[in-house]
């Protein structure tokens, strides 16, 4: 297919193009999709996800630059809330990020969630495997910034950085253990702010409540991510946990789990798809009409459609 051919030789026109196609849902997608799948598996997935206003594009901006100082090649995924309107991300993080404008090296794609909850964009993972099987080395996806139901990336990265800011209820974010068991480093951003100090205490207080013993002791990083302090002692901690991650096995775990859930969730698609096809509409009608009336349950029907399905 051309635009995999062009997406394998880091035609920046077509991978943007294929991001589209996932975002879209467009048939074309799963047959794009299907034919990098065996090119993937090479980029290291960063997650960067907290609360709004503490900084997460700047420190992904800073990021992507110490990472292109080591001659890694670097894409972000940014993902934003949806206009209503078009569909389309509001915030821009590109427009933040303009010092990576002219790279080549670095491709930035801001994503609407499209009402998908948990932090990410529905297309977050196929355009993770566009940017990997495009030739990046590392993938930043930043988050929506929807606070500790930003869960999600837990399914998509290799490591997840946790940002916190001081001087914004970091009493209360610290005790948010959604968002809490999730990181593998937290970063206490804006730490030229009054309370930085105090921040780290609380988190390090309540990672220390954690009942599971752990082999990898979350790290906690300060840094001003506007100035690029503290950001290269963060790169090395996600070095660390690379490192850690594949000496333990760990790597190889993470990335099995992503293979069964992508595939779980593409036969829930397919099934969901065939009996839709295979029911009558009427059939299908009648049934909710009979579920609002309290005359069967979803699931008794569920069960009979299934059976009758069986059957033919």
């Amino acid at each position: 297919m051309e635009i995999v051919e062009r997406i394998l030789a880091g035609d920046v026109r077509a991978a943007a193009r294929a991001i589209s196609l996932i975002e879209c849902e467009d048939s074309l997608a799963l047959k794009v999709l299907s034919e990098i799948h065996r090119h993937t598996g090479k980029a290291y997935v960063l997650g960067v996800t907290g609360p709004p206003g503490s900084g997460k594009s700047t420190l992904v901006d800073s990021l992507a630059q110490e990472y292109r100082k080591l001659g890694k090649k670097v894409g972000i995924i940014a993902v934003d809330p949806s206009s209503p309107f078009t569909g389309g991300a509001i915030l821009g993080d590109r427009i933040r990020m303009q010092r990576h404008c002219t790279d080549p090296d670095v491709f930035i794609r801001s994503m609407g969630t499209r009402g998908a909850m948990g932090g990410l964009a529905k297309g977050t993972v196929g355009a993770i495997k566009v940017m990997d099987a495009f030739g990046k080395d590392v993938v930043i996806v930043e988050t929506v910034g929807a606070g500790q139901a930003e869960v999600d990336i837990i399914k998509s990265a290799h490591t997840i950085i946790v940002v916190e800011v001081p001087g914004m209820g970091d009493d209360i974010q610290a005790i948010k253990a959604g968002i809490l068991e999730i990181g593998d480093i937290f970063a206490v951003n804006k730490a030229d702010r009054d309370g930085a100090d105090r921040a780290v205490a609380h988190l390090r207080s309540m990672l220390e409540l954690g009942t599971e013993p752990k082999d990898w002791t979350p790290p906690i990083i300060k840094t001003v991510a506007k100035d690029g302090k503290g950001v290269p002692e963060l790169l090395a901690k996600v070095a660390e946990h690379r490192a850690y991650l594949e000496k333990t096995g760990g790597l190889r775990r993470k990335e099995r789990e992503k293979a069964e859930r992508e595939f779980r969730e593409v036969l829930r698609e397919r099934l969901a798809q065939y009996i839709s096809d295979k029911m009558d509409k009427g059939e299908f009608e009648a049934l909710v009409e009979r579920i609002l009336r309290k005359q069967v349950d979803p699931y008794s029907a569920a069960d009979d459609v299934l059976a009758k399905l069986e059957t033919k």
